[in-house]
């Protein structure tokens, strides 16, 4: 039963982000389970919004790219209500949680239709990049607000160590949502089909070759779970491009340091 639920963890672990164009996987490895219930039930509840702003992004895009589908569906809102997913963002986190302590889920992903789509190739990488975009929007946002509330006054920072007094609830809560929220836009990016950076590199690879790059979307996870698991380069490269993205809006939203 040990091993069973150190594989079952590990591999939450491993799938860190992802809200795909048709596809969905995204978990959560950012937030700590095991603080108190109201820093847990604060973050999942923005994050939830978070993943429904992703989605209510590709919505927006396939609606401005010629494909009202996801608009007629009520889609284009940021309602979370019409983005969860019973099986990916109810019943699965809640099997992930009981089973291996960890949380995995996702939302409901948006459908495009790729023959309205004005020039499909094209507008389909626009669709996917506005997901991923919006996390980024999203980071920057809570990153601002938390250096609004902390050199504000209002709030106390991070804790630099485990000796030091526990930074407030509202200043960890954002810390943890600017953390999710790159790492959604980072992981997102890997052009893997199905997720979304792989309708952006299908547009840019020569038109023979779209079609057989498209068809490995049928092995995506294993894909994924390959390079995760046997490649352990590829783990360094997504920290470090966290770690880039994060240093990236700090720079941009100013006010001092976080990290």
């Amino acid at each position: 039963m040990d091993r069973t639920r150190r594989l079952l963890r590990n591999l939450f672990v491993a799938l860190v982000g992802g809200a795909a164009v048709n596809m969905a996987f995204p978990a959560v490895a950012v937030i700590d389970l095991t603080q108190d219930p109201l820093f847990v039930a604060l973050t999942l509840t923005l994050l939830v919004l978070s993943l429904g702003v992703h989605e209510a992004a590709h919505a927006w895009a396939a609606d401005r790219c010629g494909d009202p589908t996801a608009r007629m569906l009520g889609r284009l809102t940021l309602n979370p209500m019409a983005h969860i997913d019973w099986m990916w963002t109810v019943i699965i986190p809640a099997i992930s949680l009981l089973t291996a302590g960890f949380l995995f889920g996702g939302a409901k992903p948006v459908p495009v239709d790729f023959r309205r789509l004005r020039s499909p190739w094209r507008d389909m990488s626009f669709v996917a990049a506005a997901g991923p975009l919006s996390n980024l929007i999203l980071a920057a946002l809570f990153l601002f607000l938390w250096k609004a509330t902390v050199h504000g006054g209002f709030y106390n920072g991070a804790a630099e160590s485990i000796y030091a007094r526990p930074a407030d609830l509202l200043p960890r809560v954002l810390d943890a949502l600017v953390s999710v929220n790159v790492l959604l836009f980072v992981f997102n990016l890997i052009p893997v089909p199905p997720l979304d950076g792989s309708r952006i590199t299908a547009w840019l690879l020569p038109a023979d070759l779209r079609g057989p790059y498209m068809s490995l979307e049928r092995y995506g996870l294993l894909i994924v779970f390959g390079l995760i698991f046997f490649v352990p380069a590829f783990g360094s490269l997504q920290r470090s491009l966290v770690r880039s993205v994060e240093g990236l809006l700090e720079a941009i939203v100013g006010l001092g340091g976080v990290w």
